[in-house]
């Protein structure tokens, strides 16, 4: 197998200092997510930890004892929209800026049958994607009045799929009620539905100084697989080994949501896809990744989906 060519913020996005600026990171209490806020706090920004479990957020941030910036944690369940109402306010209550937003967290499914969240979504759509779109419209107004201001959208390889099956969003039909459950599926529409979702937000603050983008942050050794089945986690385990020289440790994840935040270059891409590089692309001309990469997906491109997608999420999140 050929070397891998990984994308690294360069030495001077690596070198800014960002003190006195406040970035909110989803999910900051592990993986990809507390490899994004250590390299901001390292760098002086002050960050808010919107974690689902706080108790985790505040154990893992005593590893950052010395670093030059400061942090915070604040409860946030994407699967529990009041929880994310609460969140703003808390924040808001507390900061009148904020300088960047990354939406990092999400939620894997492991079985035959979909789950839901107590506001009754697919609880996969709902941790990658509604709550995300009720947290960036709730923030809106706060990064407009601190632009210029960033905003990231994890999404995944997995939302390209193969020249052959292009995932889509099945607006009929979101939350799984009348298909047959498939938790890739049903990833990858939430993958979509986070690409569509950043172009989106593009076009509707041109103009603003806010910019917007979608990542796929590389195949993470995080702890995917961790809360499935005892058999998922053999698996896992198993696979490690075997996987390691394509995947990517959880700092080399990090890189490109440090970019969007950080470089100066990302603002000149606002709403395109950024990805490292990833040996799961089935088109294998996107392998080697791009700051930013065009999505072989047309089904994550279409503006017009774009704006269905924001008009329905606006319906779900009840905005």
């Amino acid at each position: 197998m050929a070397k891998r060519h990984k994308h690294w913020i360069d030495a001077d996005t690596r070198a800014k200092d960002v003190s006195g600026k406040i970035y909110i990171v989803t999910g900051a209490n592990s993986g990809v997510g507390l490899e994004t806020t250590r390299q901001l706090v390292t760098q002086g920004g002050h960050v808010v930890m919107a974690c689902r479990r706080p108790e985790a957020g505040e154990d893992v941030a005593k590893s950052f004892a010395g670093l030059k910036g400061s942090y915070e944690v604040i409860r946030c369940d994407l699967g529990d929209l009041q929880t994310v109402r609460d969140f703003v306010a808390t924040f808001k209550e507390r900061h009148d800026r904020l300088d960047g937003l990354m939406c990092n967290a999400g939620a894997v499914i492991m079985g035959s049958e979909a789950q839901y969240t107590k506001d009754g979504l697919e609880l996969t759509m709902a941790a990658s994607f509604d709550g995300h779109f009720l947290l960036t419209e709730l923030l809106l107004d706060t990064l407009k009045a601190s632009a210029p201001s960033r905003i990231g959208i994890l999404s995944s390889v997995v939302h390209a799929g193969s020249p052959k099956n292009r995932p889509a969003l099945n607006f009929d039909d979101l939350d799984w009620k009348s298909r047959d459950y498939s938790a890739f599926a049903a990833y990858a529409e939430a993958k979509v539905a986070n690409v569509l979702y950043a172009m989106e937000l593009d076009e509707r603050l041109k103009g603003t100084g806010v910019t917007t983008a979608s990542i796929h942050p590389g195949w993470a050794r995080s702890n995917f697989g961790s809360g499935g089945p005892l058999w998922m986690r053999a698996v896992m385990a198993l696979a490690r080994p075997l996987t390691r020289s394509m995947s990517d440790s959880n700092e080399e994840s990090a890189q490109t949501s440090l970019h969007v935040l950080l470089s100066d270059d990302a603002p000149n891409h606002s709403g395109a896809y950024f990805s490292q590089s990833s040996v799961l692309y089935r088109d294998k001309e996107c392998r080697n990744g791009g700051w930013p990469l065009k999505s072989p997906n047309p089904n994550a491109t279409d503006m017009s989906l774009a704006k269905k997608l924001v008009e329905v999420g606006r319906t779900r999140v009840g905005l």
